[in-house]
């Protein structure tokens, strides 16, 4: 077991983060040390085949409260996976691969799709991607790696009167 050297990062049990591939600059994401796979909200989700492959299109509520908010995603699709939630229901779900964005650190993830309109929140970081960053979990703590990306999503009143 490797001792904690005081370089690994410290992330508290919620942190916004972004989606650079989906077009999603901030959502804010409970860090699950209990799931595996990463999982993304997503309604309205369809697929199709482009050039002998297959992608998903889906909506997105990246903000939690609101519907007024809403983004369209693409992505390949990577699989398909029989997933079961921490209620014990099984649910197939396609699964997409984008780059996590956090703090400075930016990496590939996969993400299964699914309907989180009734969560409080609209993404799960799962241990798997949490790997990749070799970061600690502080489950007292929360933003540690950066404020609110909430305005990501709110032209300035500069961007709005151009």
């Amino acid at each position: 077991m490797k001792k904690y050297d005081g370089k690994m990062p410290v992330v508290g049990w919620r942190e916004w983060v972004s989606l650079p591939d989906l077009g999603l600059p901030g959502i804010k994401a409970k860090i699950d040390t209990g799931a595996r796979t990463s999982a993304l909200h997503a309604f309205f989700v369809e697929s199709y085949r482009q050039e002998g492959q297959e992608f998903v299109r889906f909506c997105v509520h990246p903000l939690p409260g609101t519907d007024s908010v809403e983004r369209i995603c693409h992505a390949r699709v990577k699989d398909c996976r029989r997933v079961t939630d921490s209620g014990g229901h099984v649910e197939e779900r396609y699964v997409i691969e984008s780059r996590l964005q956090i703090a400075e650190y930016c990496f590939p993830i996969e993400l299964t799709l699914t309907n989180r309109d009734t969560m409080k929140f609209r993404m799960l970081l799962g241990r798997t991607a949490l790997q990749k960053m070799n970061v600690l979990v502080a489950p007292d703590r929360s933003y540690l790696l950066g404020p609110s990306l909430r305005h990501a999503y709110h032209p300035t009143a500069t961007e709005a009167s151009q």
